[in-house]
């Protein structure tokens, strides 16, 4: 049974929580602490289509542990506490939303099927989408009145969701614009810990985000991956070595 140390206690990965689309979790001898082993796998149309690719879970979870560390230097609370090697982390357990909030730069994917947007169109004001998080329903759209109804977040939750979605989008957006990669949109999600608070969660990588090559417009992102052309790794790569130096 695999252990680590953390803040001087001993961390002992326990019993297999659930398997998701590109990771693995896992319970640990502290309730309020999970690890998280990142796959070499790929997936689209919520998991239907699966593939291995070797490298990816490292890659994946290099840039995720870079962008969960450079939110936190600049105020954004989240899940992650330390890279335990270089496809594993430790992370707060949390009572996961099932909200996935989509905040939208330009226009791209679903966005332009649905509204015959024009592909890449800036988008103004910032568009902020909520889905409901359930891969055997396809992530269906929710509304305000809908997710109050159902009770998965209070007015104030929601609230929450959107500003913390908003402070995330304007780090992000500048950090990328500096290393020459714009960010298109991307899907969050959140959860609450166990004195209620909610902060960000899930991974930070180019599996939930479209990330585009500012001079060059070619996707650095699972798009590769989802239109099959060419191996996705060699974005993924791309984008961590230009973070790598930025931050």
């Amino acid at each position: 049974m695999a252990s680590v140390e953390f803040e001087n206690r001993e961390i002992t990965q326990a019993t297999l929580k659930y398997t998701g689309k590109a990771k693995q979790v896992y319970t640990t001898n502290d309730p309020e602490i999970l690890w998280v082993h990142y796959l070499d796998q790929a997936t689209a149309l919520n998991g239907k289509v699966k593939e291995t690719i070797t490298g990816k879970g490292e890659l994946n979870s290099a840039i995720s542990q870079l962008l969960f560390d450079y939110l936190t230097r600049h105020g954004i609370d989240n899940h992650y506490l330390k890279s335990i090697s270089a496809t594993d982390e430790l992370v707060t357990a949390l009572d996961i939303l099932p909200i996935e909030v989509v905040t939208r730069n330009y226009a791209s994917g679903h966005f332009v099927s649905k509204f015959a947007a024009t592909p890449m169109q800036a988008l103004t004001p910032v568009v902020q989408e909520f889905y409901f998080k359930s891969d055997a329903l396809d992530d269906p759209f929710m509304n305000d009145s809908q997710i109050l109804a159902l009770g998965h977040a209070t007015a104030a939750e929601l609230a929450q969701l959107r500003q913390k979605s908003q402070d995330v989008n304007q780090l992000l957006s500048v950090l990328f614009e500096q290393v020459g990669i714009r960010l298109v949109d991307f899907k969050l999600e959140f959860g609450r810990t166990v004195a209620g608070k909610i902060i960000l969660a899930d991974e930070l990588s180019p599996d939930n985000m479209r990330l585009v090559d500012i001079a060059t417009g070619k996707s650095l992102d699972k798009d590769v991956f989802r239109q099959h052309t060419g191996d996705v790794t060699v974005g993924y790569h791309d984008v961590l070595t230009r973070l790598q130096k930025a931050i």
